[in-house]
């Protein structure tokens, strides 16, 4: 992963991102007590700002906090980050994350009203590599041993850092979940697969993260005439699926050609993840120099 940009926002402030301090009695330094976003940004264009910035305010408010700022506000900071950048327009992606705030001591409960603490930066956005629009990405399987929120976006994401190390340990890109013999997610991404030449993600449920990506993966599928569908996917299904896709904010939406040593369909990056993929581009190009 590429060193963030050295300019941050914190707490009202610009300033080098080496230089940004926060107490070390915030609640998301000792509890992991925030929610956070991020969100790829194309030719300096934000994309799905309101979707992004509606699933924070969802976030924030399953955790008993409300948005700290407005949405004027958001845009502008995102506008300077953008800006301060000095990439010349080249693709990045923000992360932004707002957390309870510090309060004097460390306690469970009651829930504090202290002054929420907002941090936001922006990095280059990863270039997919054409080995995997090639050949496609090598995955392995793993129970779901995530808590059982897992439609907030929370900053606490050791159990997803544990289940992707998982796959650096077999040499593979990323760990896909079952939970009692059903597909939930990835540890950082959307699954889909490919069930009789129908495109299939499970449905959203607390044990499934709300994907902007996933979202924009099914009406880009509809687009094109690939008939989809939110609906549960067996552990039998994935394993036999014709073809399998991640996609996240930093991945868009890649192939997976392998799940635990085994090819998925033909081995290779299917026909319906090139013309998804191919539609995603297509539509990024549309969308550039449009009002965000």
């Amino acid at each position: 992963m590429a060193a963030p940009f050295p300019t941050c926002y914190l707490n009202g402030d610009y300033l080098p991102i080496g230089e940004a301090r926060v107490s070390p009695l915030d609640r998301g330094f000792l509890f992991g007590d925030g929610a956070y976003e991020v969100m790829p940004v194309y030719g300096g264009r934000p994309f799905r700002l309101e979707a992004h910035c509606n699933r924070l305010t969802r976030s924030l408010a399953e955790l008993r906090m409300g948005d700290p700022l407005s949405r004027e506000q958001w845009r502008e900071i995102f506008s300077s980050l953008i800006e301060r950048s000095g990439d010349g327009g080249g693709d990045q992606y923000l992360y932004w994350q707002v957390t309870r705030g510090a309060e004097r001591g460390r306690n469970h409960a009651p829930l504090p009203e202290v002054p929420r603490t907002v941090f936001a930066f922006s990095c280059p956005l990863p270039a997919i590599p054409s080995t995997v629009l090639e050949k496609g990405l090598a995955c392995v399987t793993a129970a779901d041993t995530r808590w059982a929120r897992c439609d907030i976006k929370s900053t606490a994401l050791l159990a997803n850092v544990l289940l992707r190390q998982l796959a650096v340990d077999a040499g593979a890109a990323e760990t896909i979940l079952l939970r009692d013999g059903q597909l939930t997610d990835a540890s950082a991404s959307a699954v889909h697969a490919v069930i009789g030449g129908e495109l299939r993600t499970p449905p959203n449920s607390r044990e499934i993260l709300p994907s902007t990506t996933r979202t924009v993966v099914e009406e880009l599928a509809a687009r094109i005439g690939i008939p989809w569908r939110a609906a549960p996917v067996s552990e039998t299904e994935l394993r036999g699926a014709e073809e399998i896709w991640i996609s996240a904010a930093t991945r868009e939406v890649q192939p997976v050609s392998s799940l635990d040593g085994r090819p998925v369909g033909g081995g290779r990056p299917g026909v319906l993840w090139r013309r998804v993929y191919e539609e995603f581009q297509r539509w990024k190009r549309e969308l550039q120099g449009k009002p965000w």
